[in-house]
């Protein structure tokens, strides 16, 4: 789950965390009395959305005059289409790099990432060029200690004089990070004033959804109007389900098989239109509330069903998906995989429906199958 800037500045200003003055808005008369709230001469407009690299586009601007505010504004929620706003003080930057951190499967730590360069883009950069960051793995029990924010602090070219509130700030973003079960956070840009203070410029959290049972103070910062609508409805009937830009629809019970599922479709030379996992329970109704989800995409050509029984029954999967396809009237063709537990049962509950479903054998018959059908062949 992501948050937007503003939140996640306030969820660093509980730990501690410094950033600039400023206020939210939603129009551009809110944005005129916040600019005069804050006093100065020149302020920063950013808009709120839930963007990678929103500076790179048109999503912030600097305005000298109270009358610029408004204009900028009126631009941002009109023009780009952003719902709220913050008007914050302009920071003198003296120096600005970034930092991030991140779950790191390989270690099973979190990993805090430094660059000394701001607006850089972590995963393409540590993709291309891995030494431009500079890295430390933190132990869960000892946390991030002064001798390893103090090393990225130097590498990433902080002052002396400066380096312990970079270490103090490092240390709360992790302890942050930790508390409310963060997946990722970035501050892009971390800068240096030009009286010396350290701060947060910016900053972005995503958090492991699968904790926020026990975070609702997190679950409640969550913008159902930046997320798709298709995930929100899933979400309702205990579907796992992520929208992408193919025309084949794939419903699948577990993550690894789904994500095999969609390769063995890349690897044939077809599109996946979705991830969809129904988990342990394929019943008639989810099954059927699954179709309606694929069914909303208006690219959608072919559907594949791979399940493999194993908790699951292969048989009441097929009925599910015979119950779902004629009470839907399901037009756009139908591929189905069953495996493991009663499977002969189910091909046969699958053949004796009388509609057009087409069976497969294995993965790559499956995935072969599906993208001709989305062919039209």
């Amino acid at each position: 789950m992501n948050i937007h800037e503003y939140q996640g500045k306030e969820v660093l200003r509980q730990y501690g965390v410094a950033s600039p003055r400023g206020f939210l808005c939603h129009s551009p008369q809110e944005a005129e009395e916040a600019a005069l709230r804050l006093g100065g001469r020149t302020w920063m407009l950013k808009a709120q959305v839930h963007a990678a690299r929103r500076g790179h586009g048109d999503g912030v601007k600097q305005a000298w005059t109270v009358p610029e505010v408004r204009k900028h504004a009126g631009t941002l929620l009109d023009g780009l289409g952003a719902r709220r706003l913050l008007v914050e003080e302009r920071t003198e930057i003296r120096q600005a790099c970034a930092i991030g951190m991140a779950v790191d499967r390989d270690t099973q730590r979190v990993a805090l990432t430094a660059s000394s360069q701001a607006g850089v883009d972590f995963e393409e950069v540590a993709a291309h060029a891995p030494g431009a960051f500079h890295t430390v793995f933190i132990d869960p029990v000892v946390g991030l200690t002064a001798g390893q924010a103090d090393g990225i602090a130097r590498r990433i070219g902080i002052p002396g004089k400066s380096i312990p509130q970079a270490r103090t700030l490092m240390q709360n973003l992790y302890r942050a990070f930790d508390e409310c079960d963060a997946s990722r956070a970035e501050i892009d840009p971390l800068v240096l004033t030009g009286d010396g203070r350290v701060i947060a410029l910016d900053a972005r959290f995503g958090f492991d959804p699968n904790a926020l049972f026990r975070q609702p103070g997190i679950a409640a910062l969550r913008d159902p109007g930046e997320e798709d609508a298709v995930e929100i409805e899933a979400s309702k009937f205990g579907l796992c389900y992520v929208t992408l830009d193919g025309d084949i629809g794939t419903l699948v019970n577990g993550a690894g098989l789904a994500m095999a599922t969609m390769d063995a479709i890349r690897l044939y030379g077809g599109s996946p239109a979705n991830f969809l996992d129904v988990g342990g329970g394929a019943t008639a109704e989810r099954v059927t509330e699954a179709f309606k989800l694929m069914l909303r995409n208006p690219k959608l050509r072919a559907i594949l069903v791979h399940v493999f029984g194993g908790i699951m029954r292969c048989d009441l999967v097929a009925q599910s998906v015979v119950d779902a396809a004629r009470e839907l009237d399901l037009h756009v063709p139908l591929v189905v995989r069953l495996k493991g537990r009663n499977e002969a049962l189910g091909r046969s509950i699958l053949v004796a429906s009388g509609l057009r479903i087409i069976g497969a054998d294995d993965m790559a018959d499956a995935a072969t199958k599906a993208v001709r059908a989305a062919r039209g062949h």
